[in-house]
C-alpha cells in the first residue's frame, strides 16, 4: 500500500525519579513484585497499528531515529505521549497523535516548534473539541481491535449474567452513591450472576475469559476518546448496557475552569447493534428492560459491527491514508 517505509515512532515514559538512572532497579522490583508488564491504553494503540500493518504487508520502521535524522524530508509519525515528541529535535514533517496532547491549550505553540502536517485523535468528539485551536490539521482516527483474538469461543458456558466494567475516573464517591450504587442495586434485585472489573486493577487475561462466559457488560466511564476495552468486549460479541451522559469533559486538570466542552461520548464508536444506552441511574432500570428485550429479538450484533467498522486492517489502512495525505500536504501555518 506505500513503497517508502512508515516512519513509526513510540516510546512508554520511564525517567528517573529520584536518582540519576533509578529508573532501572526500579523497573526490577516492579516486574519482581507485580510480574511481567503489561501494556497499557497507548501502547496497545501502538502494538496494535503494527499489528494491522503487519497483516497489510505495510512496511514501517520502529524508532528509527538515526533513518529520520538522515533524511529529514521524510514523513514521521509520532505517537504516545508528549515526551516522544519533545525529546528528538526533529527537522522531519510530522504526523502526530493519537495521544501526544490532552488537550491543544497544552502546547499554544506546536505549530511555531514542528513542521507538524496532520495530528490524530482518537474519536470525533475530541476532534471537534480540538478543531478551534488546530483547524483543519486535526483528523480522528482509531485503531483497529485484534477480532482475532478478541472473538467469541464456541461452547464455552454463559456462566456470568453482566460483567460490570467500573471505569469512573473522578468524583469516586459521588459517583460510588448516585451511579455505581443504584446501578449494582438493579442487577442484584434481578437475582443477576454479576462480576465486576475496575478499570486498571485487573488482569487482561481474566477479563478476557469473563468475557466468554458473559451474556452483557454494563460499561460505565465518564467519557472515552476510543474506548479499547468495551471495543474488545464488542468483538468477543458481548452486547453493552452503557452509561453516556453526553455531558461536558469533565477532567479535573481543565475542567472547569480552563475547558468547557460538550457534549462527549463513554461509547463514541457504535450503533444500535452495539446495545443499549442510558443517561442516569434512575435511567438505568428502563434501559436494562429495553436491552433485554432486543437481546429477546436477537438484533444485537456487536462484533459485526466491530467486523464492519474497527478491525486491525482498517485501521491500519485508515492509518496509512492519513500518512500518505500527511506527506503531501503543505505544513500548517503556525498558530500567530
Amino acid at each position: 500500500m506505500t513503497a517508502v517505509p512508515l516512519n513509526l515512532f513510540y516510546a512508554e515514559p520511564d525517567e528517573d525519579r529520584w536518582l540519576p538512572f533509578d529508573r532501572l532497579p526500579r523497573r526490577l522490583v516492579r516486574r519482581i513484585v507485580r510480574g511481567p508488564r503489561r501494556p497499557g491504553g497507548q501502547e496497545r494503540v501502538f502494538l496494535n497499528l503494527k499489528a494491522g500493518l503487519d497483516r497489510l504487508g505495510v512496511a514501517y520502521r520502529a524508532n528509527d531515529y538515526r533513518h529520520a535524522r538522515r533524511h529529514p524530508d521524510e514523513l514521521c509519525c509520532v505517537l504516545g505521549k508528549r515526551h516522544v515528541l519533545e525529546n528528538e529535535p526533529w527537522r522531519n514533517p510530522l504526523m502526530i497523535g493519537p495521544s501526544i496532547h490532552d488537550h491543544p491549550i497544552d502546547d499554544p505553540a506546536l505549530f511555531r516548534r514542528f513542521e507538524v502536517r496532520r495530528i490524530l485523535v482518537p474519536g470525533e468528539w475530541m476532534r471537534d473539541m480540538c478543531r478551534p485551536y488546530w483547524g483543519d490539521a486535526v483528523h480522528a482516527w482509531p485503531v483497529g481491535i485484534d477480532t482475532d483474538h478478541w472473538r467469541p469461543a464456541p461452547g464455552v458456558a454463559k456462566t456470568i449474567d453482566v460483567i460490570l466494567y467500573n471505569k469512573i475516573r473522578w468524583d469516586h464517591g459521588r459517583r460510588e452513591t448516585e451511579l455505581l450504587g443504584p446501578i449494582r442495586a438493579e442487577l442484584a434485585r434481578r437475582g443477576l450472576k454479576v462480576v465486576e472489573f475496575v478499570y486498571g486493577s485487573y488482569r487482561p487475561e481474566d477479563y478476557a475469559a469473563a468475557l466468554q462466559a458473559a451474556r452483557a457488560m454494563v460499561f460505565v466511564c465518564e467519557h472515552e476518546t476510543q474506548g479499547i476495552a468495551y471495543q474488545e468486549a464488542l468483538a468477543s460479541d458481548v452486547p453493552l448496557v452503557a452509561w453516556d451522559h453526553a455531558g461536558e469533559w469533565l477532567d479535573p486538570s481543565y475542567h472547569p475552569q480552563r475547558v468547557r466542552y460538550s457534549p462527549i461520548s463513554s461509547v463514541p464508536y457504535w450503533d444500535e447493534r452495539c446495545g443499549v444506552k442510558f443517561a442516569t441511574a434512575g435511567e438505568f432500570p428502563a434501559a436494562l428492560d429495553d436491552f433485554q428485550a432486543r437481546a429477546a429479538r436477537g438484533v444485537l450484533a456487536p462484533r459485526q459491527y466491530i467486523l464492519d467498522h474497527l478491525t486491525l486492517e482498517k485501521g491500519a489502512s485508515a492509518f496509512v491514508e492519513h500518512a500518505r495525505q500527511a506527506a503531501a500536504s503543505p505544513a500548517h501555518p503556525p498558530s500567530p
